[in-house]
């Protein structure tokens, strides 16, 4: 997969510039749009942006079946949101499960067109996917529910950190993590990409197939997810290693996998993970336990633009730069 244009940057969420807050996959409960609401009500100085925009697919009225609503709804908001001038950024409510259904329907050469942050993560991984296709940076982070609830422990907060990477002239960000028994040591250069590894593995060798970049480009990935038994995981992880795939990324961060149940074959998640990657001979650095995933450790990151990772037993260091 190639952008079809050089790298964009979104430009900065001006004081002025309004926040779409859209549905592209499940439902979400309403008294978590209606604390997001308050949110901004109560604590503007807090947030970005002047206004929030609540479309349509976020509303529960609107849902259909699980889906936040229909397949046009969601189409419709994602389009108007993103096309909107005065609209700086646009916050997914939740993941779960639908944003795939949009790739047929949404134009690349509109995306390029009308460039602006997205947000979101889990199942957004696929809309990260079309935006990296499109040479668009967009963010890997909380929605509604983290945002209202300020859950980023160990990092200063989620809203402080997202609201100064948003409002950035020339984003960066710096994370200093602990160290893991299983880190393998180094550096690397690369571009950040990655996100749920189900949603991701699910389009490979698609148009969209963000992890299949490392094939051709430097780029440090990051993997979590949740709800996945280890063998599902392991499996993902085999076709990345006979794709080639980790045999050509610059880092790697596994964050947080959550959920899941030790089996007959592996006492843990990580425990898998670090005897996968002993066996194939990755031998770039890795970082396990990475504050990212579907917990309340789930830092924003960048995909899309460039980054430096240094891994060693005592901590790890993830610089992203433009």
């Amino acid at each position: 997969m190639h952008s079809i244009v050089e790298k964009i940057i979104p430009r900065p969420v001006r004081q002025t510039g309004k926040v779409a807050l859209i549905g592209p996959a499940t439902r979400i409960k309403p008294e978590i749009v209606e604390a997001f609401v308050r949110l901004y009500d109560e604590r503007p100085d807090e947030l970005p942006g002047s206004e929030l925009i609540v479309y349509p697919s976020v509303l529960d009225g609107n849902a259909c079946g699980s889906y936040a609503a229909s397949l046009a709804q969601r189409v419709a908001d994602f389009t108007d949101a993103w096309s909107r001038e005065d609209i700086d950024l646009v916050i997914c409510a939740r993941g779960g499960y639908g944003c795939v259904h949009m790739l047929d329907y949404l134009d690349p050469e509109f995306i390029v067109a009308h460039p602006k942050w997205l947000v979101g993560f889990s199942d957004v991984s696929a809309l990260h996917a079309l935006l990296h296709k499109c040479g668009i940076a967009s963010i890997h982070g909380g929605m509604a529910k983290q945002l209202v609830e300020d859950t980023d422990a160990g990092f200063g907060g989620y809203r402080k950190a997202f609201k100064e990477l948003v409002e950035a002239a020339s984003p960066s960000l710096e994370y200093l993590a602990d160290g893991h028994p299983y880190n393998m040591l180094g550096e690397g250069r690369g571009v950040l990409l990655g996100g749920n590894l189900a949603v991701l593995n699910g389009l490979a060798g698609t148009p969209y197939d963000m992890m299949g970049v490392a094939l051709t480009e430097d780029v440090v990935l990051f993997i979590e997810d949740v709800s996945e038994p280890i063998y599902a995981v392991e499996r993902m992880l085999y076709r990345l290693h006979l794709q080639g795939v980790l045999g050509r990324v610059k880092g790697i961060l596994v964050g947080q996998f959550t959920d899941w149940k030790r089996d007959r074959n592996h006492e843990s998640m990580y425990d898998m993970i670090h005897e996968r990657f002993e066996e194939w001979g990755v031998s770039c650095p890795v970082v396990f336990d990475f504050p990212v995933g579907h917990n309340e450790r789930n830092v924003p990151l960048v995909e899309g633009m460039m980054c430096s990772l240094r891994s060693n037993r005592n901590e790890a260091l993830l610089s992203i730069f433009g």
